[in-house]
């Protein structure tokens, strides 16, 4: 197959802020291989917590790129020839494969995997600011989407009072929310039993990853909690089943869809929920996970939806959800200059 790698940057509606960074551009790694004159294309946003970066994710194809050989279908070998490294690379990769397999027999990614195609709603995310912004916010999408994720970690004392105003105008939306590492132990403690009292469905990653007061946190939590950080690959599940009542899944994070699934029969056997989460990424990255999705508990697909324009469209939006296209692969295509 032949190989190409590029770095695209995706300009991002509004200014994204979590717990320990702010940006208004997100760069992506697209990844394109052709076989008899098909081409499948993947993309992936590599993450900068994991020390990856555009340009070590694009080195990586480019050097190993002889790797991956001639056959489209043998994934398992293909993946298995690839360093262990470069997640969101690889992951890329992974899904440039699984869209030229269902170009070439005709169907799309989610029939290849004997998936339904349509998953749970995905959520939209309110990023960090002061109360009352991430209310307004909040009220700005109100009726589009039926599941709102709030990013706190604030460190000002307000993480509750954040909460408690989106609550207060999100008209009985289901909430969920992502500290992004930003907690104590002492301030979970404090903050998780009014989180339950708002109906908060869960909180994902109060503490710092491999913080030794996590399995303390589970037991005492009235709300599940779903580590994000702590879980990378289908290697880290069995530890977090300790720690938490459920894993996020990042394509980008874990490699891709084949070890996604892995990732997600793991769980399911030590009794752990799973949400599928996302970088901020065009449709061509969103699709990916989409064709996933009804695996999932919760989905957390919106970066797509965060970019000013959307250079890979085809992902459907209906009715709080992300739905994957028909057509054969990923199912998504360039946007028309």
């Amino acid at each position: 197959m032949d190989v190409t790698a590029r770095i695209v940057t995706l300009e991002l509606a509004e200014t994204f802020v979590i717990a320990r960074s702010a940006r208004d551009t997100e760069d992506v790694v697209e990844v394109t291989l052709t076989s008899s004159g098909v081409r499948g294309h993947g993309e992936a946003a590599p993450i900068d917590r994991y020390d990856e970066s555009p340009e070590s994710a694009l080195a990586y194809v480019e050097e190993h790129a002889g790797l991956i050989g001639d056959d489209p279908f043998a994934l398992e070998e293909i993946l298995a020839r690839l360093p262990a490294r470069e997640h969101a690379a690889r992951a890329a990769i992974d899904a440039a494969l699984y869209d030229l397999q269902g170009k070439l027999v005709g169907r799309p990614v989610y029939q290849l995997l004997g998936l339904p195609r349509v998953g749970p709603p995905t959520s939209w995310t309110i990023w960090l600011g002061d109360p009352d912004d991430m209310a307004r916010r909040a009220e700005k999408v109100r009726g589009r989407f039926k599941r709102l994720k709030l990013k706190l970690g604030g460190g000002d004392g307000l993480d509750g009072a954040r909460v408690s105003a989106v609550h207060a105008v999100a008209g009985g939306v289901p909430l969920q929310v992502d500290v992004n590492e930003a907690w104590t132990i002492d301030e979970a403690l404090e903050l998780l039993p009014g989180l339950a009292a708002l109906g908060v469905e869960y909180c994902e990653q109060p503490l710092r990853a491999g913080d030794p007061d996590g399995a303390r946190l589970k037991a005492a939590s009235p709300i599940p909690i779903y580590v994000d950080e702590d879980c990378h690959t289908l290697a880290d599940v069995a530890a977090c089943a300790e720690r938490a009542h459920g894993i996020n899944v990042k394509l980008a994070k874990s490699g891709g869809i084949r070890e996604a699934v892995r990732m997600v029969h793991a769980a399911r056997a030590l009794e752990l929920g799973c949400m599928l989460g996302c970088m901020v990424e065009s449709g061509l990255g969103i699709a990916a996970g989409a064709h996933i999705a009804s695996l999932f508990d919760h989905v957390d697909l919106d970066g797509n939806i965060l970019i000013a324009h959307d250079p890979w469209p085809g992902v459907e939006f209906v009715d709080g959800v992300q739905v994957p296209a028909e057509r054969p692969g990923l199912g998504v295509a360039p946007a028309a200059l």
